[in-house]
């Protein structure tokens, strides 16, 4: 079989990302998955999960208000709204966070991956001037 340099190329061309650990569980790493795309649409991919983080941190906020609901009254039927407000929105809050964790940690993998990618094309190219050097 011969060799395709342009097999090679468009590898080379590809990034790898696996997705974050669940944050429901304790072990380190992907979360089993992850995502392979053009390494010239990685400043795009970060801006849109960066975008979503600002919308989370956003949502947060509402949560937040959610979660700590005051009863409108002191009546019964206001402590009664109030105590089936509270869980509700404290679990929102809660999955909030987690998905503000996940978010942040895949931003983090796809930064890295730029960076490496940066590393791996500076070094090609000292290494290509040093060989038309010599």
């Amino acid at each position: 079989m011969a060799y395709d340099s342009n097999a090679e190329q468009n590898r080379q061309e590809k990034v790898t990302v696996s997705a974050p650990a669940n944050p429901d569980t304790t072990k380190s790493g992907g979360g089993g998955g992850g995502f392979t795309f053009d390494k010239d649409k990685i400043d795009g991919i970060i801006k849109k999960w960066t975008d979503l983080q600002a919308e989370l941190k956003k949502d947060y906020a509402d949560a937040n208000l959610m979660a700590n609901v005051k009863a409108p009254g002191k009546e019964f039927a206001s402590g009664d709204w109030e105590k089936l407000a509270n869980p509700s929105g404290k679990a929102f809050l809660e999955q909030n966070q987690k998905m503000q964790d996940y978010v942040k940690n895949y931003i983090d993998q796809l930064t890295a991956a730029k960076q490496k990618i940066a590393t791996n094309e500076a070094e090609t190219q000292a290494s290509l001037n040093k060989h038309k050097a010599v």
